[in-house]
């Protein structure tokens, strides 16, 4: 998306593509788990937090964690989550992207995730994994280097909106990649969304959890098992927010915002907590 690559409804219906064979280069390839260093430090459970990552503004008071943009600075005294989109191109980025590393249809044409104007990037291969990887460490190392304490790559489940092109194998093939040279910066690794690879968490070094819409979609409990409560959870409505409040609230950090997380005094702002 062109923020974040959202997990709201509209995301969650998947898009409608044309189907492609797989090359048979798009097996991932075998790799070891990363491990987390010591040095590794997960955010607080069951505090305050923002998800800024649509423009950053001062958090309120009481807010111990907060998420923002990899361009944005980190907040002074305060936990703070680095937002990258690893799956995906924004639309104004989508140029600084080498054009072999685009997916595309059988017709030669980008594939995008239409509900975000967002080109999704071609990880079928190890090859190309490793490239986008390359570039996504750039980030990774502009993050450690600005002070911030975990890193979140958003879109890990690019593949079930586009499963006639991608894997569940291939996404998990390139967050190995992220998780290894993000802990080796000191960076704790969120996962983001993707109920169904929950089971997997451990063998891929993920440390914590960033759920949207888990009260919404009834997901809350999957991730919280699999975290140990270390989950921070957006919702987007009021109903999702009364239910997280409802089931959530005294384990897991819980916080309202606008489906396009605009900063505070655009319009269309909205926050809110239990």
């Amino acid at each position: 998306m062109a923020v974040a690559g959202l997990g709201i409804a509209a995301v969650r219906a998947g898009s409608a593509m044309e189907s492609a064979s797989p090359s048979p280069g798009e097996q991932a390839s075998a790799s070891p788990a990363p491990a987390a260093p010591a040095s590794v430090t997960l955010p607080p459970e069951h505090v305050p937090w923002d998800y800024q990552i649509g423009g950053a503004y001062p958090p309120a008071a009481g807010v111990r964690v907060v998420s923002r943009s990899h361009e944005d600075a980190p907040v002074p005294g305060l936990y703070n989550i680095c937002h990258i989109n690893a799956f995906q191109a924004e639309s104004d980025e989508e140029s600084d992207w080498d054009a072999d590393l685009l997916l595309r249809d059988t017709g030669g044409k980008v594939v995008h995730d239409t509900d975000w104007d967002e080109a999704v990037l071609d990880i079928r291969t190890a090859a190309r994994r490793e490239r986008v990887a390359a570039r996504l460490d750039t980030w990774i190392d502009g993050c450690a280097a600005k002070g911030y304490q975990a890193l979140e790559p958003d879109n890990y489940d690019s593949f079930t909106r586009f499963p006639s092109y991608l894997k569940a194998a291939q996404a998990e093939a390139l967050m190995k990649l992220v998780v290894a040279h993000a802990h080796a910066k000191g960076l704790a690794v969120a996962q983001k969304n993707t109920a169904e690879l929950v089971p997997d968490r451990a063998s891929i070094g993920l440390d914590f959890a960033i759920a949207e819409e888990c009260a919404e979609y009834d997901e809350c409990g999957t991730f919280a098992d699999a975290f140990d409560d270390h989950v921070l959870v957006v919702e987007y409505t009021k109903r999702g927010l009364a239910t997280a409040c409802a089931g959530w609230s005294r384990t897991l950090s819980v916080v309202r915002r606008d489906e396009e997380v605009v900063p505070e005094g655009a319009d269309g702002f909205v926050r809110e907590t239990c």
